[in-house]
This record gives structure tokens, C-alpha cells and sequence, in this order.
């Protein structure tokens, strides 16, 4: 049986490099630096930190920060979180040309964060970012509004 990689605490990490969206390299071979698991972050700083990852083209790494966020938020604000996270992962899939699969993630996201719309915490633009999941087009969205 092949051993798997693990993290210093003995948790199964996946340590391949990956490519700028997220799939996996042989090892040994140069990838693009990943993003830290179980970063706790500001909402602030893990909102701008995603926006400038999915402004590099990079919205599995931003995913990643979006998913620490979701873990850590509180209780009323998780399926916020999980819906932008959500939304990354479908912009990967269009970015990885699984049209499908990336509509569909875009759908759930988009449902995930719409019961926000009235109340956006953080300055969340959920009404633009719902609209943008409803047409998916792969150009990255603004998860902070002007």
C-alpha cells in the first residue's frame, strides 16, 4: 500500500505541487506556491487576500482561503462563506473547461450567499456576485462592491 503524504500532525496532506488552478503536478516538478491550510483570517483580509488570487487567475488558491474562512466564521455568517468558496471552486471548473460542473457549483454558491442580499456583512456585494454566478461567464468576480 503507498504511503501518503501527511502533515506535521500526522493529518493526510496531499503535498504534490499544483499548477494555477489547482491540479496536481508530479512531484518534484515546479508548481506555484499553495495557500496555507487553516489560516484564521480577518473576514477583510481573507476577502481581499481571495480577490487578489482570483485577480492572479488563481481561484482554486482562492477557494482555499474562502473554505478557512467558512470553517472559522461564526455560525451565522458560514453559509456565506461557504457559497463564496463555492463560487471559486465553479470558477475553477470553467477555468479547467468543466463547463458543466462549474454552472452547477455557481448555482449553489449563488444560492448559498442570496439570502445575504438584504444584509451583506463585510461588504460582500452579493447582489452583483449572484448575477455574475446566474451567467456564468469565467471572468473572475468582485467579491467586495465599489
Amino acid at each position: 500500500m503507498e504511503e501518503r503524504d501527511r502533515d506535521e500532525t500526522g493529518r493526510a496532506r496531499n503535498a504534490r505541487p499544483r499548477d494555477g488552478l489547482g491540479r496536481p503536478l508530479p512531484y518534484g516538478a515546479a508548481g506555484v506556491e499553495r495557500q496555507p491550510e487553516g489560516v484564521v483570517r480577518p473576514p477583510e483580509v481573507a476577502l481581499a487576500e481571495a480577490q487578489r488570487l482570483l485577480d492572479d487567475g488563481k481561484p482554486f488558491h482562492a477557494h482555499e482561503v474562502l473554505e478557512d474562512a467558512w470553517k472559522s466564521a461564526p455560525v451565522e455568517e458560514r453559509e456565506l462563506w461557504r457559497g463564496l468558496a463555492q463560487l471559486a471552486v465553479g470558477l475553477t471548473h470553467l477555468a479547467r473547461g468543466n463547463a458543466k460542473g462549474g454552472r452547477s457549483l455557481l448555482a449553489r454558491g449563488a444560492d448559498n450567499i442570496e439570502p445575504f442580499r438584504d444584509a451583506a456583512p463585510h461588504g460582500v456585494d452579493v447582489v452583483g456576485l449572484v448575477a455574475w454566478a446566474r451567467t456564468a461567464t469565467p471572468s473572475p468576480p468582485r467579491l467586495v462592491g465599489p
